[in-house]
């Protein structure tokens, strides 16, 4: 009877803690701090990590990208939006011609932040073609004897077919 008692109290339990809502996970507040930097072309990379425990940060914080190149030249404000990078990284694409920009990026409340930094932006490089490829050792040998394994598997088929009909040919003769 305990054992019964114990199984329904474990049920009970179970069935409580899966109907009450979890307890809200640790929430980052506050201002956050950006990391800015041109990527090596003409965009813009951000790292936000929340100032006062230096994690990333992952969603609710909306950051505006604004530049002003040499002559005058504008750009923004641009929302940034997550990079695939990992988590805290936002990216603008290709959005600054090349030469000497100042670009600021801003976040809002509730999880201010400013970063003002200088940015050279570049002509994207390209990789450069592929060299042609030689021809395989290893493909050549296929290609020229994958014939023998046809040979192969129709010379096993022939075998086993044969130690069948042997086996079942022994099989009768004992019978009789």
């Amino acid at each position: 009877m305990s054992v019964l008692r114990r199984l329904v109290a474990a049920i009970f339990t179970a069935t409580l803690l899966a109907l009450v809502p979890g307890l809200p996970a640790y929430a980052h507040d506050g201002p956050v701090t950006l990391d800015v930097a041109g990527d090596g072309a003409g965009g813009v990379t951000v790292r936000a990590i929340f100032t006062k425990d230096q994690h990333p940060v992952e969603t609710g914080v909306r950051l505006v990208l604004n530049a002003t190149g040499e002559g005058g030249r504008t750009v923004g404000p641009l929302q940034l939006n997550p990079s695939a990078e990992g988590k805290g990284f936002y990216s603008s694409g290709p959005v600054l011609t090349p030469g000497t920009w100042e670009v600021a990026v801003t976040a809002p409340a509730p999880h201010p932040g400013k970063a003002l930094v200088k940015v050279e932006a570049r002509v994207a490089q390209q990789m450069p073609p592929a060299p042609p490829r030689e021809h395989d050792a290893t493909s050549t040998l296929t290609g020229r004897f994958g014939w023998l394994w046809w040979l192969l598997g129709a010379i096993l088929v022939i075998l086993v077919l044969g130690a069948i009909a042997q086996s079942r040919g022994n099989r009768a003769k004992t019978r009789t």
